[in-house]
C-alpha cells in the first residue's frame, strides 16, 4: 500500500483552537501568535478549514490590552496530540508574561460547536466575565485547556471558539521581522491615501483625510506593522501592494473578523443590565437639557421604560455637538460602554453613536411687529396686549415662530479617528457581509521570501 493512500485512510480529526491574552502593553500580540502557528502547521501539511478568526470582545474591560481581540483556528488533523503540544510550546514561548500577559489556551475537538460556546461567547461581547467562569466552563465541559498566570485568556479563548458570525469583514496583519520590533514605523502617507481611494468601499478606516492621519498603523511595541480591514481577500491583497514603506517585512495573514460590525452593541440596556464596563444601546426620549462642561464633554438623561439613564458624550468624539443641540422630547437611539459611577455621577453610558429618530418642535414666542413701523410692540402688562410706541397700534397676543433645529433624524458615529475596533463605520450601514470565499483563496498567508 503506498505511502498516499495510508495518509487518507488515517482518521482525520477537526480541532479547534483558541488562546487569547498572550500580549501586554510592552510587547507581544495574540495575532502574532496565530501567524506563528499558522506557519507551523502550514510546514506540516495542516488542512485548514477555514479564515483564522480574530473575534474582539467587550472594548470596555478594564484591563483589556488595545483591542481585547482573541484568535481561534480550525483544522483537521491526523496527529491532534502532536500539534496540541507544538501549540502550547508556541503559546508559552510568544507569551509575555513577564510583563502582565495572562494567556490563556483551549482545545475543542468536534466539526460543530455546541451551543453552551456560543452563549458564553454573545455574553464576552458585551459583559465583564470573570475569569473563574471560564475555569468553571472547560472543566464541566471536560476541554483540555492551558493557562499561564491568573488564567484570564482562557475566557477569549472559550469565546473565540464559541463565536458565530451572523455578519463579517476580514483584516489583513502584516507583521515586522523580529530585530524592528518596538522601532518607529515608517510608512509612506501617499501610498495609504492611494491605497483607500483605489480600495474603497472595499476596505475601511485606513485613512483620516479630515486629520492627515494614518489608521492602519499601530503605536505600541508589538510585531504588527499594518492592518487592513475590508470586505474580501482581494481587496486586501491588492492594498499590501499600493503601500510603500522601506522596511522588509516578514509577511501577512487574514483573519476573518467581527470588526467593523458594531457587535457589541445588540445587548438593549435595561436598568438590571446597566452594569460597570458593559456594553449595549438604549432607546429613549431626552429627559433634560444636556449640560457642556468646561471641557467641551456633554452630559444629558435618556427615559426609557420609565427608567432615567446618564449619558455622556466627549469631545474628541466630534459628537458633542450633535448632543448639546439635542433637547427635551427629542426621540433617540443610543450606544455605547457603561462607566461605573463616580462623586459626580451615577453609572453613565459612554456614546457611541447617537440616532436621532424624532425632533421635538422648538417654539419662540416674541412680541409682534408693528406692521406699519417695523418695530416690535411694547406690551401695557400682563393679559393687556401689545402696543406700538410709536404709532398706536395694537395687537392682543405674541407671535410664534418655529425654531429651525442644527441636527437632523439620521445617525451620527464618532469621527473615524475616534472609532473603536468593532464601531461599524458609516460605509457599512446596510451591509451584511456572509461570502466565504476561503477554499478559493490561496493568498490568506503569506512568508515573504527576503529572509
Amino acid at each position: 500500500m503506498s505511502e498516499s493512500i495510508k495518509h487518507n485512510m488515517v482518521k482525520k480529526t477537526v480541532l479547534n483552537i483558541g488562546f487569547d491574552d498572550t500580549d501586554s502593553p510592552k510587547g507581544m500580540c495574540t495575532t502574532f501568535l496565530a501567524y506563528k502557528v499558522v506557519d507551523l502547521l502550514k510546514k506540516q501539511k495542516t488542512e485548514f478549514l477555514d479564515f483564522p478568526k480574530l473575534i474582539r470582545f467587550n472594548p470596555n474591560i478594564p484591563w483589556k490590552t488595545r483591542g481585547n481581540g482573541a484568535v481561534s483556528i480550525k483544522i483537521k488533523t491526523s496527529n491532534p496530540s502532536k500539534i496540541k503540544n507544538q501549540i502550547k510550546n508556541l503559546v508559552s514561548k510568544y507569551s509575555d508574561t513577564k510583563n502582565g500577559a495572562n494567556p490563556g489556551l483551549v482545545f475543542f475537538e468536534s466539526e460543530s460547536i455546541p451551543s453552551e460556546f456560543t452563549k458564553f461567547s454573545d455574553l464576552a461581547l458585551w459583559q465583564l466575565i470573570n475569569r473563574n467562569n471560564a475555569k468553571k466552563f472547560v472543566k464541566k465541559n471536560n476541554l483540555e485547556y492551558f493557562y499561564k498566570g491568573n488564567g484570564q485568556g482562557l475566557v477569549g479563548a472559550i469565546g473565540a471558539i464559541g463565536y458565530s458570525f451572523h455578519d463579517h469583514t476580514l483584516e489583513l496583519l502584516s507583521y515586522r521581522k523580529k530585530q524592528k520590533f518596538g522601532k518607529e514605523r515608517k510608512i509612506s502617507i501617499d501610498s495609504v491615501k492611494k491605497m483607500q481611494e483605489k480600495t474603497y468601499p472595499d476596505t475601511f478606516n485606513s485613512f483620516d483625510t479630515k486629520k492627515g492621519r494614518v489608521l492602519i498603523t499601530p503605536h505600541g511595541p508589538d510585531p504588527v506593522f499594518f492592518g487592513v480591514r475590508g470586505e474580501n481577500v482581494d481587496a486586501l491583497v491588492s492594498a499590501t501592494r499600493i503601500l510603500k514603506s522601506e522596511e522588509k517585512l516578514d509577511g501577512y495573514m487574514i483573519f476573518k473578523s467581527n470588526q467593523g460590525t458594531g457587535d457589541h452593541l445588540k445587548n438593549e440596556f435595561t436598568y438590571e443590565t446597566m452594569k460597570p464596563y458593559a456594553s449595549g444601546k438604549l432607546t429613549g426620549i431626552v429627559s433634560n437639557s444636556p449640560k457642556i462642561t468646561k471641557g467641551g464633554h456633554v452630559f444629558f438623561k435618556i427615559l426609557s421604560n420609565n427608567n432615567e439613564f446618564w449619558c455622556a458624550v466627549y469631545k474628541p468624539t466630534g459628537m458633542s455637538i450633535v448632543a448639546s443641540n439635542l433637547v427635551k422630547g427629542d426621540k433617540i437611539s443610543v450606544g455605547g460602554g457603561v462607566r461605573k459611577a463616580s462623586k459626580n455621577f451615577p453609572r453613565i453610558i459612554n456614546l457611541e453613536f447617537i440616532d436621532i429618530i424624532s425632533l421635538e418642535k422648538q417654539i419662540k414666542t416674541s412680541n409682534p411687529i408693528c406692521k406699519k413701523c417695523n418695530k416690535k410692540m411694547k406690551s401695557k402688562g400682563k393679559e393687556q396686549g401689545f402696543q406700538c410706541v410709536r404709532c398706536g397700534k395694537k395687537s392682543s397676543k405674541k407671535i410664534t415662530e418655529t425654531i429651525t433645529r442644527k441636527i437632523n433624524k439620521q445617525l451620527y458615529l464618532p469621527k473615524i479617528s475616534a472609532h473603536r475596533h468593532l464601531t461599524r463605520p458609516q460605509q457599512r450601514y446596510g451591509i451584511i457581509n456572509k461570502s466565504n470565499n476561503f477554499k478559493n483563496s490561496l493568498s490568506w498567508f503569506c512568508v515573504y521570501q527576503n529572509k
